[in-house]
């Protein structure tokens, strides 16, 4: 899986920007608007692609912008804000994924419905339709295979950063990412074939 260059997450790591986050951390009203404006459409994409459907991604993409504003006197610019942004969405979404498996414990859950996507702006019909396609492969993997080969391919985390924020040993997030790569090439095998 390929990542582009973000130019958002080049301009939030500009010196530029150091004055507006911390506007934003000293509560002024504007700067903290234009950041979280800036900040939605990476934050919602990190969700959707974190959690299985899309009944639950505005209001977990809402909880992570709150975590972010919540969370911006812990930010110690010794980073880029974007890195720090994604750890905190990943927590959110992590914790989010763990309340909703708890609940489909405890409720005989019927068939999830999923909610029609939003097309993601300036994107082609081909870029929509393999990124729905990708996404359908990836709802096929394990919840652990499926985060870990987000995080890395996604959100570029590297194994020990990966199983500090997941919580479990080094060896685990090794063998998910593994067997989630290896899942992705079964299905994507079965897919072109």
């Amino acid at each position: 899986m390929m990542t582009r260059a973000n130019p958002m997450c080049r301009a939030m790591t500009a010196p530029a920007e150091e004055p507006r986050i911390r506007a934003a951390m000293e509560g002024r009203r504007e700067a903290t608007e234009s950041l979280l404006a800036e900040l939605l459409p990476r934050v919602r994409t990190r969700v959707r692609y974190s959690i299985q459907g899309d009944s639950e991604v505005d209001d977990i993409t809402q909880e992570a912008l709150v975590a972010i504003l919540r969370g911006l006197p812990t930010y110690r610019g010794e980073g880029a804000f974007v890195s720090w942004a994604d750890r905190v969405v990943e927590r959110v979404t992590f914790a989010a994924s763990k309340r909703a498996r708890a609940e489909r414990r405890q409720v005989d859950a019927g068939t999830t419905e999923e909610l029609a996507e939003e097309p993601v702006e300036d994107s082609s019909p081909e870029d929509c339709v393999l990124r729905r396609q990708l996404e359908k492969l990836l709802e096929q993997l394990s919840d652990g295979q499926r985060r870990a080969v987000l995080l890395h391919h996604v959100m570029g985390m590297s194994v020990p950063e990966m199983a500090e924020a997941l919580s479990v040993p080094f060896e685990t997030v090794r063998t998910r990412l593994r067997t989630g790569r290896a899942h992705l090439r079964e299905l994507l095998a079965q897919e072109v074939g």
